[in-house]
């Protein structure tokens, strides 16, 4: 029997998944550490991680999972790598790291994204990288180069967190497509590495990896690698993408006008368009999506919330609410809008929808006479759900028609409020699977390695678990008064 293995690399936890290729069964599945992973933050705005937790995580949960499905490292005919998007990890030649990664929710590249779009000009900008260079990768980078040149001039290869969890398995540098569109270093136009952006910041297109197709059989595990994960030598990695690409193909989501959406540590809707467009305050960003070509263009239109899960977290935590399950009951036992208690949860540094705004989260309207903590945890999800209604509306113009969302059974979706605030005020029906990013990507790699000879053939087994419609109520009148709240806050 073939199986196949997944590998989520999350900035809370790595986890790993063993699927059956024949039935699609998750046979076996881990993550680590138990605890969340650890984000440094050595200055107000920063976030960094070491990769080498990454990899160890990765280990032990891959050793677990294979430990549950009960199967040898022989069985296993292809490895998927997910990973969280955005963040930069810089090598030397010997493929050494050679500082921290700058992970995705860190904010001190702003400025220098605004410098290169106001430099370069708008309209080359989002014409051919579809996206203000913002906060992403490539300014990265650019803050790396004038903060830290020494390290900058030791720099081999620049890469995504994935794309150095794949080097580390099989020793290649290499990257995708997908990855250098979600680091702002591909040009839509050209078909190719972003010439006049690595001009622009002074970059050699020697620190670029080599690019190969998202679905193929891009290197092979060391016989070093094999041994750390309890696997086997020359398995091929055959998949990978960012979390939020890979997310929507965990769900099938693949074609124009299919929707995913996500709230775990961040929030995300994800939306599949064969139009280029892009939005011109890049308030929402436009990516490669896991099956796009040239010839047959395939993109993702991405709304990220950074602060949705952690939001949640926080108030349980702040107001110790013993499980998320007693957070939920508490939340639906008060009325809809909270009897007017807004909360704003934009509380995880620079918010791309508000336009690189750092404006931190909130709560408006609090009455200490009626409010409850009942009140709280309705207002934080309503919060959440309008923060991504005012991205969705942002979405439309660009060529997306919302009547269905698609999202994993987990996270705050496990929320029947959650649900059924989201399909009311967007109008759209809610489909939830039983899937996550580990077995989407398990799925990715077994397309890649050609164990299934299609993607329709790789998710044929996907199930849908439960389906919610939108229902009438005074959503409306609750996300007006969230709207006026945010305005009020962004003046």
């Amino acid at each position: 029997m073939a199986y196949l293995i997944g590998i989520d690399v999350g900035s809370s936890s790595v986890k790993a998944s063993v699927l059956d290729a024949e039935t699609g069964v998750c046979a076996g599945t881990a993550f680590a550490p138990k605890e969340e992973q650890r984000i440094n933050s050595p200055q107000a705005g920063f976030a960094e991680q070491d990769p080498q937790m990454w990899y160890d995580n990765a280990r032990i949960a891959v050793r677990e999972a294979m430990t549950a499905a009960r199967i040898s490292g022989d069985a296993i005919k292809g490895i998927g790598i997910s990973y969280q998007m955005h963040g930069l990890v810089c090598v030397d030649k010997d493929q050494k790291v050679l500082r921290p990664s700058i992970i995705w929710c860190d904010s001190r590249a702003v400025s220098y994204g605004q410098a290169a779009f106001d430099a370069i000009g708008s309209e080359k900008c989002l014409s051919h990288l579809l996206n203000s260079p913002g906060n992403f990768t490539a300014m990265k980078l650019a803050w790396i180069k004038e903060n830290e040149p020494e390290l900058f001039a030791k720099i081999h290869k620049i890469m995504l967190p994935g794309d150095w969890l794949a080097m580390k398995l099989t020793g290649e540098a290499q990257t995708t497509p997908s990855g250098l569109s979600e680091g702002i270093f591909w040009d839509f136009k050209q078909d190719q590495v972003c010439d006049f952006l690595l001009e622009h910041a002074g970059f050699s297109s020697d620190l670029i990896s080599d690019v190969v197709p998202t679905f193929s059989v891009q290197a092979t595990l060391t016989k070093a690698a094999a041994d750390d994960f309890g696997l086997s030598a020359g398995t091929p990695v055959s998949y990978r993408a960012g979390d939020q690409p890979n997310n929507a193909l965990s769900l099938n989501v693949l074609n124009p006008g299919e929707i995913a959406a996500t709230a775990g540590t961040s929030g995300v809707v994800y939306g599949v368009t064969d139009q280029v467009r892009y939005d011109p305050q890049s308030r929402v960003n436009t990516f490669a999506h896991v099956n796009h070509t040239p010839d047959a263009a395939r993109l993702g239109i991405l709304l990220c919330i950074n602060g949705t899960g952690c939001f949640n977290s926080w108030v349980k935590r702040t107001l110790g609410i013993s499980s998320y399950e007693e957070m939920n009951a508490l939340a639906e036992s008060a009325p809809v809008g909270a009897e007017g208690l807004s909360a704003l949860p934009f509380g995880n540094g620079a918010e791309r929808v508000l336009c690189n705004k750092n404006l931190g989260a909130s709560f408006s309207g609090l009455d200490f006479n009626r409010h409850t903590s009942a009140h709280i945890c309705r207002a934080l999800q309503e919060g959440i759900v309008f923060s991504f209604q005012y991205g969705i509306e942002i979405m439309k113009p660009l060529g997306l028609e919302i009547s269905k969302i698609r999202a994993g059974k987990a996270n705050m979706f496990l929320s029947e409020l959650f649900c059924k605030t989201l399909s009311s005020i967007s109008g759209a029906g809610i489909d939830l699977y039983e899937t996550d990013g580990s077995l989407g990507a398990a799925r990715g790699a077994g397309y890649g390695a050609g164990v299934y000879k299609s993607l329709p053939e790789a998710f044929a087994s996907l199930k849908q678990v439960k389906s919610i419609a939108p229902e009438t109520g005074p959503y409306a009148e609750a996300y007006a008064a969230w709207k006026t709240a945010l305005e009020q806050k962004l003046s």
